[in-house]
């Protein structure tokens, strides 16, 4: 049996796949994946949708969520946020509507099929360990860079894919974001320097 999260996640994408709406998972369940497992309140999904999608995408999930057509069309119109709730767990899944931003384009260019789960075999499309390293850096930066959950994540990824991340990436798109000097603190802090 799949983890509450990952079940009712897997329910969203589900949905996304048989309407053809390209998609990829960030977020805290993205970090986990390459990271450190924590609890999770929500799951976070950006998503190319356009006015077109929001009537079948709420005909699609009405069924098992809470889901407002009104508030799709108004987060697509403004490439801003809307959420959708899971009926029976209460379960938030957020949805982002890919911006413009160079960053946000080249984020969903590098989105890859990870397994999220096994026993049965269950894959998604999930944004990549720089990805979700920078785009934490950024919501901590907003949040005035005190959420110790945002942290952890950022550190748990950077120290178990020390290895693997491309550097160059991450400095020049911290450089775009303004992350230079926490990416840097977190560098030091993961023993990455």
């Amino acid at each position: 049996m799949l983890p509450e999260p990952i079940a009712v996640t897997f329910l969203v994408i589900e949905a996304l796949d048989k309407l053809g709406i390209p998609y990829m998972v960030g977020g805290s369940l993205a970090s986990a994946v390459y990271g450190v497992t924590r609890s999770t309140l929500d799951a976070d999904i950006v998503a190319k949708i356009g006015l077109e999608h929001a009537q079948p995408l709420t005909r699609a999930l009405e069924q098992e969520f809470y889901v407002d057509e009104e508030m799709i069309r108004g987060a697509v119109e403004h490439h801003s946020s809307f959420n959708v709730i899971h009926l029976k767990t209460s379960f938030k899944v957020d949805f982002f509507v890919l911006k413009q931003r160079p960053f946000d384009s080249v984020q969903f260019d590098r989105r890859i099929v990870q397994v999220f789960a096994t026993d049965p075999e269950r894959k998604a499309y999930i944004c990549s360990p720089e990805d979700i390293v920078l785009a934490k850096l950024e919501w901590y930066r907003m949040g005035g860079e005190v959420s110790d959950r945002q942290w952890r994540d950022i550190l748990g990824v950077l120290k178990l894919q020390a290895d693997y991340l491309d550097r160059n990436y991450l400095k020049k798109w911290a450089g775009e974001l303004n992350v230079v000097d926490i990416l840097q603190k977190a560098l030091n802090e993961a023993g990455l320097n």
